[in-house]
């Protein structure tokens, strides 16, 4: 979900193009610059999707330049000679304005005219970039030139202000600006689809020979790919900082990380050693069919299939000798966990999780509902009777329960901590039905209701965004305050937030909204739990406002 940027100059990415188009690889003619369009979608598709101010980053450090360079915007004006008069001058320059088809080497083509780049940080939903150059006089050369003249970047103008940084902090925290690794540390943004080490390796192998990759979920999902050379490093982040894997979705955000080099011991879906294909003992005569990179991903029955993108053949990025055919197959990696003999179990695929630690009187099936319903279509919730605090939740596929285990697994839901897991059962069966301690059934088929998130042609809008301590509110009534979602938290004896924000509405817009920041994550999770879909009426309309909650990619206010 995305959230309005203030002040734009077109390069904040707010203002209703949320639907990003995917963004190929940069090719030696140059990537073709596409603009977002403004829907003509009902007010609550228009709020769909409206949730991407601040980008998750590949390090904390990262995130405070970053912001650093955000805030030196807000200054205003009309190109980057007025906003310089306001911020004084600083080797790292904030350029805006860009377009959704710029990675990281359109910059340094664009750029490398005015001095030589040291460092570069995408902000991919945002549309902007911090560049970092050697000296003051080369951004002040930025800076200045992209005043007197238009700048462009991928066929897009792009605006230039010094940022208020001195330098942009690495991950590796080398004291030498121009220091590299062959180790690269990958941020997968909006991972609408599982992310494995198939899948960066078919991303990442065309531009240099990839050694190792280790895949984490700390904040959101990252992994570190091991490259041969440095040089190959170096290519891949040119080349794939800023893309897409998939259409509009799993964006990549790139740094140098602090390892240099990566210690694997098992090779399965999150880490792989190339250099050693047996490290784990493999089932003979069995080939598993790596992804495709012309393929497409398999369907989450919620809308098209997103493809895959390719590093284009004529890339100047792709290595001369790498072929399609040359792509390897490897043999099936079976969990031990799984006693039963067939595929699905053996590969821990259910469209079913198991979540316990569950409040015995604050939680019912809507409330799971509520926050499931974030990552993915739920069908049908059931709490199990012989295992109290536990309940069975079918969602829509099994992509969707991979990502609610990512974001859900170890919250705390009043004050209990869950465990969500896949699930042996492929389906919730309604049988054992009785009544909870807030006297609702233990079972709720949720199949045919608006609420689900994943049904429509605009699915691809939805982000998905782990727990934060900001909340992001739309389709609330336009006469909605402050002191009314105050009320609303205290009478349903929630957390109530600490700032309110209220993004400016369309003329055409019949519905308000807006943030709301809590004190802590834990807090926002239990308001978001209660109060997601709670029904507002307002006299003289007869039928309610749905209020919709979801997680904000901002991390305050």
């Amino acid at each position: 979900m995305e959230e309005k940027e203030e002040g734009g100059d077109g390069g904040g990415g707010g203002g209703g193009g949320y639907h990003r188009p995917a963004k190929r690889l940069r090719t030696e003619e140059g990537a073709a610059a596409r603009e977002l369009e403004d829907g003509e979608e009902e007010d609550e598709e228009e709020e769909e999707g409206e949730e991407r101010e601040e980008e998750d980053s590949a390090g904390e450090e990262a995130v405070r330049s970053a912001r650093a360079g955000s805030r030196s915007r807000r200054s205003g004006g009309k190109d980057g000679a007025e906003d310089s008069h306001h911020i004084p001058p600083s080797p790292v320059v904030h350029v805006r304005g860009l377009c959704d088809a710029v990675v990281e080497a359109d910059l340094v083509e664009a750029l490398e005219k005015f001095g030589t780049i040291c460092y570069v940080m995408m902000m991919p939903f945002k549309r902007q970039a911090l560049v970092e150059f050697d000296s003051v006089e080369s951004a002040e050369r930025c800076v200045t030139g992209g005043g007197r003249e238009p700048v462009y970047i991928a066929d897009q103008q792009a605006f230039f202000n010094f940022s208020t940084s001195q330098r942009i902090t690495r991950p590796t925290n080398a004291d030498d600006p121009t220091s590299k690794n062959k180790v690269l540390l990958l941020s997968i943004q909006n991972p609408l689809y599982p992310i494995t080490t198939d899948v960066l390796y078919t991303v990442c192998n065309p531009v240099g020979n990839v050694l190792r990759i280790v895949i984490f979920k700390r904040n959101g999902i990252q992994a570190m790919v091991e490259f041969e050379s440095v040089e190959d490093a170096q290519k891949a982040k040119l080349a794939l900082n800023g893309a897409d894997i998939y259409s509009g979705c799993c964006t990549l955000k790139i740094e140098y990380a602090r390892p240099n080099r990566l210690n694997v011991v098992r090779n399965d879906n999150t880490s792989w050693d190339y250099t050693k294909p047996f490290l784990l003992h493999r089932e003979r005569g069995k080939g598993r069919q790596r992804q495709a990179i012309l393929g497409e991903h398999p369907s989450n029955g919620y809308g098209p299939h997103c493809p895959l993108l390719p590093l284009p053949a004529n890339s100047r990025y792709r290595r001369s000798s790498e072929q399609v055919q040359d792509m390897i197959s490897y043999p099936p990696l079976l969990p031990k966990t799984f006693p039963s003999t067939s595929s699905s179990s053996l590969l821990g695929s259910s469209s079913v999780a198991m979540v316990s630690g569950l409040h015995p009187s604050k939680m019912n099936c809507s409330r799971i509902f509520n926050l499931f319903c974030l990552y993915g279509n739920v069908e049908k919730v059931k709490f199990m009777k012989s295992v109290p605090g536990t309940a069975l939740v079918e969602m829509g596929d099994e992509y969707a329960v991979d990502r609610a285990v990512t974001h859900l697994n170890g919250i705390k839901v009043f004050g209990k901590k869950l465990n969500v897991c896949v699930s042996k059962q492929q389906a919730v069966i309604p049988s054992q039905v009785f009544e909870l301690a807030d006297c609702s059934s233990s079972y709720q088929d949720f199949s045919l209701t608006r609420n689900n998130r994943f049904s429509s042609a605009h699915s691809s809008r939805n982000i998905i965004q782990p727990p934060a301590a900001v909340l992001h509110f739309y389709n609330g009534p336009p006469t909605l305050t402050q002191h009314q979602l105050l009320k609303l938290c205290s009478e349903h004896n929630v957390p109530s937030f600490i700032k309110f924000k209220v993004f400016d509405a369309k003329p055409s817009s019949k519905t308000l909204s807006g943030l709301l920041e809590f004190d802590s994550k834990t807090e926002a999770i239990e308001a978001l739990t209660v109060l997601n879909h709670h029904q507002i009426r307002i006299p003289g309309i007869s039928n309610p406002f749905t209020l919709k909650l979801c997680f904000s990619t901002s991390s305050h206010l």
